[in-house]
């Protein structure tokens, strides 16, 4: 027997309550139909001039870390790295308009953003050395580690901007992920929790066309990854991500937005990875060098230039300049990278918990006795050998 077969089943006709439905227009939420832009557009003449060459300093140096790393792992100096060549744009405006109580949660291509935030250099690549499970303290940094699993670390975005937001913190977190996180249930479950709290965070992603090697019309079939958003009851926003420009201004409401107490914001922002996934991806089995070429012509670093060298606000002794601190930045880096560290089996112990557990305190024992016999075993053999 149905529920209408029931007797009295057709007096019995409640009334959703409003919660059923909290929101009714879908049509704010909506994001454009094309990727925003500013470069090449009236729309740069409200930017300030001296943002425009802050950011152009930025990607210079940014391409020039990225080419630099890449080359460590080409000289056994970094077991991997996920280069974001072509990203920049994402990267520098990211980290740039974060106030420094706020908080960076990135994915493990977005090292360029955690420097651009002012992490050391070698300390971002720390975790790619295979040193350590990451290279810094995130409290010091209000960064996150570089997370490997994809979408992992939106979930904790959410959880610490709403802890923040419950504690009275003016806190906002930036979370990044690629185009293939998106596919993942953490990217779900985070804007979900997100939207319904709202919590203070800004979901950015950078479409970068694969993940891997699978392109985004194998992921999903949506108009864009920011109509995703209107789903959960968040705005969308759609931004050309080569555009440095458009990239900033797009974050910074949305970063201005989430402080104000107004919720989450999706952000997705076209852009392309130039080269290989890692250096231990051949990219040639599943995109022509044609598609790449023509993307080279929308480089954010040539975008840039050629916007502030048509206005007059960089010539080619700026240009000069530019490139030049960003060559010392990677010969401090390399020479720093070329030294071994001092590492202690010791520290395996170390961050694992709080208070480590009596399991731990005899692990950490058996291991020291093990170390000291070592050393003794090679001290009496040093001794025995003279």
């Amino acid at each position: 027997m149905t529920v209408q077969e029931l007797p009295g089943a057709a007096a019995y006709r409640p009334t959703p309550p409003p919660a059923w439905k909290p929101i009714t227009d879908p049509a704010p939420l909506l994001p454009d139909p094309e990727p925003y832009r500013v470069l090449g557009t009236d729309a740069v003449a409200d930017v300030d001039p001296e943002l425009l060459l802050r950011l152009h300093a930025e990607l210079v140096r940014g391409r020039r870390y990225n080419a630099q790393a890449t080359a460590l792992t080409k000289q056994g100096r970094l077991a991997v790295y996920p280069s974001s060549t072509g990203q920049e744009a994402c990267e520098i405006a990211a980290a740039l308009v974060l106030e420094e109580r706020d908080w960076l949660f990135p994915s493990y291509r977005d090292t360029l953003a955690a420097v651009a935030r002012g992490l050391d250099p070698v300390e971002a690549l720390t975790l790619l050395r295979g040193d350590r499970h990451t290279g810094y303290d995130p409290r010091e940094h209000r960064i996150a580690p570089l997370c490997t699993p994809l979408a992992t670390q939106l979930p904790h975005a959410v959880g610490l901007a709403h802890a923040a937001r419950l504690k009275g913190d003016d806190v906002v977190a930036l979370a990044m992920v690629g185009d293939g996180g998106t596919s993942e249930g953490d990217f779900h479950e985070a804007l979900n929790f997100a939207a319904v709290w709202k919590a203070p965070v800004v979901f950015f992603v950078q479409n970068n066309g694969f993940a891997i090697s699978v392109p985004l019309a194998k992921q999903t079939a949506a108009p864009s990854l920011a109509h995703k958003a209107v789903g959960y009851g968040m705005p969308g926003r759609l931004v050309d991500g080569n555009d440095a420009a458009a990239v900033h201004q797009v974050l910074s409401e949305a970063v201005a937005r989430a402080r104000r107490g107004e919720g989450p914001t999706l952000v997705e922002a076209v852009t392309y990875r130039m080269e290989a996934h890692t250096n231990a991806d051949d990219a040639t089995r599943y995109r022509v060098d044609s598609e790449v070429e023509a993307w080279k012509a929308h480089d954010p670093v040539r975008l840039l230039e050629r916007e502030l060298t048509g206005r007059g606000l960089l010539d080619d002794e700026g240009i000069a300049r530019a490139k030049e601190a960003a060559e010392r930045m990677a010969a401090a880096l390399r020479d720093r990278m070329n030294a071994d560290p001092e590492l202690s089996p010791m520290d395996l112990f170390t961050h694992v918990y709080a208070e480590q557990t009596g399991q731990l305190r005899e692990q950490a024992a058996a291991l020291r006795a093990e170390l000291d016999a070592e050393q003794d075993h090679d001290e009496h053999g040093a001794e025995a050998g003279r």
